[in-house]
């Protein structure tokens, strides 16, 4: 037997602590616990960043890092992309429809089949596929269904099983096709058993099928079926009979989640390797008909996005089998102010943070609070009590400038010092509610808002003084905003009482540029933080109004959802970064005083102890 130093290349080592960085493989005595140590694989599902859109009966390609989900009933045209941190608007079906088939990769993908309610109320034929921008048409399916099984590329696909209402027996199909990247052949290699709403994967060349609805009694079943490139032969039985799963991998290394049993949604996963089945950690929760994407070397890595629980959904879900143990990023309860309000102004960070003004019980507040990034402590008021100020600048040095004192608006500013506000003579040019703020107390810039009509205004601020330069493109207020004085990014906002935009802007220090990449959600009065490279939105209100617990990052290039928080409001004080980030007060329909603090998804390596029974 080869020894330990041999297989690994090093000995096993005596230490008192353990390793920072583990590698793969290593083990060491950890003489402080007295145990034998190593990495240890875990596998478990963690929470993500949900679909822009609850949907469900859903097509879905590509890797849990790079994924698209697209379609949905009743016959959505829609997709989303998703890098492995949120999901972005991607480019739009040319037919839209409800339980697609699909395969290959974000930038390759191919979406087959499918159900639409109208003119004909039947599967379809139809394929398209995606080149990470855009969906082309290309040859139809010999037979139209929907609910398929999906393995292979987009250039070597293949499509098997599948519902429609004009075949016989009982409108479930047992037929195989191949794709080429052009056109569809049937395959002379037809299912053991006629199914639809299965899970599958794996090649074109060696795919497989497991479980979903058949024809005839018991209505499910648990069975799987293996594909060579020209017949399917029998595999072994899954443990779990339910159908409207989903899944991903490979023949030899399949996963398979959710699903509906006849009763209840599931949150079953099991893992084929090609022999047997065993049980894996459930998803936290329960659906059918979801959006899925996997690894597509193994069964080690998946995605399942959406779905029905019963009502429309939009969780999501990873699913990582590794020698790490991850913590999903999100939102938790964080430390209360001491003032309940909202349309109060923020600036610094979660471990030196400052929040000052605001409204609430009929009064517009002057109190000032800092955040050591534990608790909120009282520190000096402002001589001007307001709301809707820009706020810009640090904890220790930071600007109030205009806002609203009933009955009007302000062009007061205040400096603050670190333990005290100083008034500065030289006001704010245009009285305004609800502009925005970026910058330092030496370097601002505030832009946009309320004077009483929707200003474009944009102005620097020196630490003395305002200077009027050129406007923005799109007059507007209660918009989001972050970075610097000369790089700063303004975002959605309102343009008039019920005119919600999306719209994104970057400034360079001298003019103003139209974003290609609008934001998800046209909202205004919400949370912001972050860079003109790295901008949160969070909260804020639309049409009716609605109150939003939705949070978006812009990454630099397009914008893609986060976790959400847990309440919904507007009118929210927020600062931070990307991957540290506090929501405080705002209003639902009243004032609120939950705060909320996000934190990144942190990765750590899974340590376990040996022992040798």
């Amino acid at each position: 037997m080869a020894a330990y130093k041999d297989l690994v290349g090093q000995k096993i080592t005596k230490v008192t602590s353990n390793p920072g960085e583990p590698k793969t493989g290593q083990m060491w005595y950890n003489s402080t616990a007295g145990v034998l140590r190593g990495l240890g694989i875990t596998a478990a599902w963690a929470s993500s960043a949900p679909l822009i859109t609850a949907k469900y009966a859903l097509g879905g390609a590509g890797t849990q890092t790079a994924a698209i989900i697209f379609g949905g009933a009743p016959a959505l045209t829609t997709t989303e992309e998703y890098n492995g941190s949120g999901f972005s608007v991607g480019g739009t079906l040319n037919t839209g429809r409800s339980y697609m088939a699909g395969c290959g990769t974000q930038t390759a993908g191919l979406g087959f089949g499918g159900y639409i309610t109208s003119p004909n109320a039947q599967g379809q034929a139809l394929t398209e596929e995606y080149d990470g921008t855009s969906w082309s048409e290309s040859g139809d399916l010999d037979t139209s269904r929907y609910s398929i099984g999906a393995a292979g590329t987009q250039t070597a696909g293949l499509a098997f099983g599948g519902y429609n209402n004009g075949l016989p027996p009982g409108n479930v199909t047992n037929k195989t096709e191949e794709y080429n990247g052009t056109s569809w052949t049937v395959s002379p290699g037809t299912l053991g058993t006629a199914r639809y709403e299965m899970a599958g994967a794996g090649l074109q060349t060696a795919a497989v099928a497991a479980l979903g609805y058949k024809y005839g009694s018991p209505l499910r079943t648990t069975s799987t079926e293996e594909y060579d490139g020209s017949t399917w032969s029998a595999g072994a039985s899954a443990t779990t009979e339910r159908s409207a799963l989903k899944g991903g991998g490979i023949q030899t290394s399949f996963l398979v989640f959710g699903g509906y049993n006849g009763s209840s949604d599931q949150t079953a996963t099991e893992a084929y390797d090609g022999t047997s089945w065993t049980n894996q950690p459930s998803l936290a929760t329960a659906r059918r008909r979801m959006g899925q994407a996997s690894n597509t070397s193994n069964n080690s890595t998946g995605l399942c996005a959406g779905g029905q629980t019963p009502s429309s959904s939009s969780i999501t879900e990873e699913f990582t089998s590794s020698t790490n143990t991850i913590t999903a990023g999100a939102w938790a309860s964080g430390a209360n102010m001491n003032t309940t309000a909202y349309g109060r102004s923020a600036c610094g960070t979660t471990t030196a943070g400052l929040v000052f003004g605001g409204y609430g019980s009929s009064t517009s507040y002057g109190n000032t609070e800092t955040f050591d990034g534990s608790s909120f402590s009282e520190v000096s008021d402002m001589s001007t009590g307001r709301r809707y100020s820009a706020g810009f600048g640090t904890q220790t040095a930071a600007v109030c400038a205009g806002g609203n004192t009933p009955p009007g608006r302000t062009t007061a500013v205040e400096e603050w010092n670190g333990s005290s506000w100083g008034a500065n003579p030289n006001g704010i040019p245009v009285a305004l509610s609800t502009p925005r703020g970026t910058g330092t107390a030496t370097a601002g810039l505030v832009f946009g808002g309320g004077a009483p009509s929707i200003t474009a205004n944009t102005q620097t601020f020196d630490g003395t003084s305002f200077t009027e330069v050129s406007d923005l493109n799109t007059a507007r207020n209660g918009h989001g905003g972050a970075g610097t004085q000369t790089a700063t990014l303004a975002y959605s906002g309102r343009t008039g009482p019920t005119s919600f935009i999306n719209n994104a802007e970057s400034w360079d220090g001298s003019s103003w540029t139209n974003s290609p990449t609008p934001t998800i959600t046209a909202r205004n009065n919400m949370g912001a933080a972050g860079t003109s490279t790295s901008a949160l939105m969070f909260g804020g209100n639309g049409p009716t109004p609605t109150q939003y617990a939705n949070f978006e990052l812009y990454n630099g290039t397009t914008w893609i959802t986060q976790p959400s928080m847990a309440t919904a409001r507007s009118y929210i004080a927020g600062f931070g970064t990307s991957t540290s980030a506090f929501a405080a007060g705002g209003y639902n329909g009243s004032n609120t005083g939950a705060e909320e603090e996000f934190t990144e998804e942190t990765t750590a390596a899974n340590i376990a102890d040996f022992t040798t029974s």
